[in-house]
């Protein structure tokens, strides 16, 4: 006669000890995922830029068709030479930064690999001066600077694109660079990332004018709401409280606040699609 019952000698596990084995397994997980983190945080760090160009060769042409050959994209890329001109040295090496210029009424900027930076018509119309404009380039230059854009792509594509790269498998890596299409697009910097590539845009812009007016105008006036298509919010997280911490960095800091320089003339009255 078979006994389903526990004998005393092996009495069921208790809800207690349950919980400490299910503690425990999820400990192991979440200690595996940390682990992951820190080695990817790690290669990120040291991939070289041209492994980030041969990912910018697949992924830039798809923003390159879209772009605007045009006078606006020009006083862009001058105004981005300005501020390259005060990146340190060791941001300058082996880079060649560039503006495109989409004239859709989406407002947004991004960084992508290969060291371009999208800017979007709908970004420009919402300008007021040169410096607030300069403002949200020196940002993106941050975001190069940390290697957020890279982070950006997610850990497992990155990994793939690092592995086929090193394999030499072409066929991989223009897969992987077909996903970080999608991915750049959907891509979401934390706080963090967002306040230090705030921090390096304000820095650029005191070592450029030698003063801050127009800092905090685009993300003061982005806290309230912008009118219109706002994905920038969706992809460059904004709130009072970077207003706040860069006013604290500019009073910590000393810098001054001078006049507004003027939207160059062939960034007014945009014509979008």
């Amino acid at each position: 006669m078979t006994n389903n019952t526990f004998s005393t000698r092996n009495p069921p596990p208790s809800n207690r000890q349950l919980l400490i084995l299910l503690g425990l397994f999820l400990g192991f997980i979440v200690g595996v995922f940390w682990l992951l983190n820190l080695a990817i945080n790690g290669i990120i760090g040291i991939i070289p830029p041209s492994v980030e160009q041969k990912l910018g060769a697949l992924v830039v042409p798809v923003y390159e068709k879209q772009a605007q050959d045009s006078p606006t994209q020009t006083t862009l890329n001058q105004l981005l030479d300005r501020l390259e001109k005060e990146l340190p040295s060791e941001q300058k090496q082996g880079r060649d930064y560039r503006v495109l210029y989409l004239p859709t009424s989406t407002v947004n900027a991004m960084a992508l690999p290969g060291d371009a930076i999208v800017i979007y018509g709908g970004l420009l119309k919402e300008m007021e001066s040169e410096n607030e404009l300069m403002m949200i380039l020196g940002h993106e230059l941050g975001h190069f600077a940390h290697r957020d854009h890279l982070r950006g792509l997610g850990r497992v594509l990155l990994v793939r694109i690092a592995l086929a790269y090193f394999i030499g498998d072409a066929g991989g890596l223009q897969s992987a660079a077909a996903s970080s299409i999608a991915a750049i697009g959907q891509s979401k910097f934390s706080q963090s990332q967002e306040l230090e590539a705030d921090e390096f845009g304000l820095t650029l812009l005191y070592n450029t004018y030698g003063h801050v007016a127009g800092a905090t105008d685009f993300f003061a006036q982005s806290s309230k709401g912008i009118a219109g298509n706002i994905d920038f919010l969706s992809t460059h997280p904004a709130s009072r409280k970077r207003v706040v911490e860069l006013e604290n960095l500019i009073k910590k800091r000393g810098y001054g606040v001078k006049e507004l320089s003027s939207l160059p003339e062939t960034l007014k009255g945009l014509e979008l699609k």
